[in-house]
């Protein structure tokens, strides 16, 4: 299954018991459609995601940024605090695809690039083929 939304937070990266990382984040989809009476209607809905393969896309999902998530979906209940039934939406993601950024975003792939790489502008034009 693919969705493609916004996260709502910046991604985080925590070790289970058995020192295995995961990256945790949360997407939100917006959809609208006009019901009978001709309103539009905004829907969102909010998924809980993770994904297990690499913890350093970790700082490239900051807040804002558009992805594009493959994987499966699954559902969750619990009791809140306050004792209420809850219930959420879990993505297992296996693959993500960046398709927009935020400002900050921007600034971490540049750096990233910068320091993986030691890649500077000026050099990356002079390789092109054309």
């Amino acid at each position: 299954m693919n969705i493609t939304g916004r996260l709502t937070r910046d991604a985080e990266v925590r070790t289970t018991s058995q020192d295995k990382q995961v990256v945790n984040f949360s997407v939100a989809i917006n959809d609208s459609y006009r019901n009978k009476q001709g309103e539009r209607i905004e829907q969102t809905t909010y998924f809980d995601c993770s994904y297990w393969i690499t913890p350093n896309v970790a700082k490239l999902l900051t807040k804002g940024t558009l992805v594009e998530l493959s994987g499966r979906v699954s559902t969750r209940a619990w009791a809140g605090n306050d004792g209420e039934l809850r219930a959420g939406l879990n993505f297992h993601t296996s693959q993500i695809k960046l398709h927009g950024s935020s400002r900050k975003t921007e600034t971490v792939q540049a750096t990233a690039q910068t320091e993986n790489n030691k890649v500077t502008a000026q050099e990356t034009e002079d390789d092109l083929p054309f």
